[in-house]
């Protein structure tokens, strides 16, 4: 699908930067494949770690629509990540987070529109989903941004869909790498913000060969969720410290107890299939004929039940300490 195509990856320098590029490396050969991101030290670092011809490397912010509209010439696939993300940041920093992960949208929206980009992926986050914080409110914002673009977009234009998921297992800010340094720093009791805490959880693999998937899968307005395991907090504590000691440090602003990726209220909107769940689209769209409940692939989903919800503390798949133990070693 993707060999001698062009690639353009926005916030290309982070760990799903990263591991997407390995990714796409690895199995195909695209003729181009673009890091868009503003850090020039981490892209300079990036091209001390990836030696391969079809790579380009274009500083820029995505709240800079000009830039955009030149780094989308002759593109054909757009993967959106570049956002701001940490939750405690965005509650202090609100409209920082607005500009890039509202209006940095939008420019996205615009410049693959306008340079007739064949279909786009945006990231999102279990946090979009009945936000309760600042940053799942302007990733909600921008799924909704990026699905309304199919019909912006026209019959003839870009075709547009979102990938949502849970904590990424190991990436930079999350808690596994905050906890190893703890532990690694000789602390010996680790601190949990609340001890009834679930969240969903997702290695990088796994959520780029989901992203990479999903662009065969895609027809436009689909918010992809992949089904994927629950974690527990106290037995993360336990399959990383070998004890489930901890020391309460109170919920940070904006956090929540428990994730939600497919909220009831969406649960007519939403079509089941053997390895994820679709949310469709709740506006009416130009083309009133797409099914999806058969994707491109070809796979065949079903309606959820009626007042179905997709929630990290009533998953029915919750990972051991043991899976944990594994799991951690495994991203070491």
């Amino acid at each position: 699908m993707f060999d001698n195509k062009s690639i353009l990856l926005t916030g290309g320098t982070g760990s799903f930067g990263k591991r997407f590029i390995s990714h796409i490396l690895a199995r195909y050969k695209p003729s181009r494949l673009i890091v868009f991101s503003r850090d020039e030290l981490k892209q300079f670092e990036m091209q001390q770690q990836f030696n391969d011809p079809a790579l380009r490397y274009f500083l820029g912010d995505v709240r800079d629509k000009e830039r955009l509209l030149t780094a989308t010439k002759n593109v054909d696939f757009v993967v959106h990540a570049a956002a701001l993300k940490q939750v405690p940041a965005a509650e202090y920093n609100p409209n920082e987070c607005i500009k890039t992960n509202i209006n940095g949208a939008q420019n996205v929206i615009d410049a693959c529109i306008a340079n007739n980009v064949s279909k786009v992926i945006a990231l999102s986050t279990d946090k979009a989903a009945n936000p309760v914080n600042l940053y799942g409110a302007t990733k909600l914002a921008s799924d909704k941004l990026f699905v309304a673009a199919n019909n912006i977009a026209g019959a003839n234009g870009p075709r547009f869909a979102v990938v949502r998921y849970g904590n990424v297992v190991g990436s930079r800010g999350s808690v596994v790498p905050f906890f190893r340094k703890l532990l690694a720093d000789g602390v010996s009791v680790l601190p949990v913000t609340h001890k009834e805490m679930t969240r969903f959880w997702i290695t990088l693999d796994d959520g780029v060969s989901f992203v990479v998937k999903n662009f065969a899968r895609m027809q436009g307005g689909e918010i992809f969720v992949p089904k994927i395991p629950s974690i527990r907090i106290l037995d993360l504590v336990e399959a990383m410290s070998g004890s489930r000691d901890y020391e309460c440090v109170g919920i940070r602003p904006g956090e929540k107890l428990h994730e939600i990726m497919v909220p009831e209220e969406m649960a007519h909107h939403s079509v089941e299939f053997d390895d994820h769940f679709v949310i469709t689209p709740a506006i009416t769209f130009f083309d009133t004929n797409v099914n999806y409940h058969q994707n491109k692939l070809l796979e065949e989903g079903r309606p959820v039940a009626d007042k179905f919800e997709y929630h990290s503390g009533t998953n029915p798949h919750f990972l051991t300490v043991d899976e944990l133990k594994e799991l951690d070693s495994a991203t070491v």
